[in-house]
């Protein structure tokens, strides 16, 4: 399975809302709590080890560019 980078959500816009709302009045630590589980929850959902190193390979490239 290889990591698909391009757009591929059915519904972005309803996601983003559903996150945003799931983060609503939390406060920072619970809130990212609430990030990582999420990642563990989704990075069991992938399963393939592969795609998600390659998926932190990605995700942190961006974060060195901001």
């Amino acid at each position: 399975m290889e990591l698909i980078t391009t757009p591929h959500l059915d519904a972005p816009d309803d996601f983003y809302e559903a996150l945003i709302e799931a983060h609503r009045d939390l406060d920072s630590a619970t809130s990212h709590a609430l990030n990582a589980r999420l990642v563990l929850l989704l990075a069991n959902h992938i399963g393939s080890l592969g795609v998600l190193q390659r998926a932190l390979v990605v995700a942190r490239a961006g974060a060195e560019q901001t």
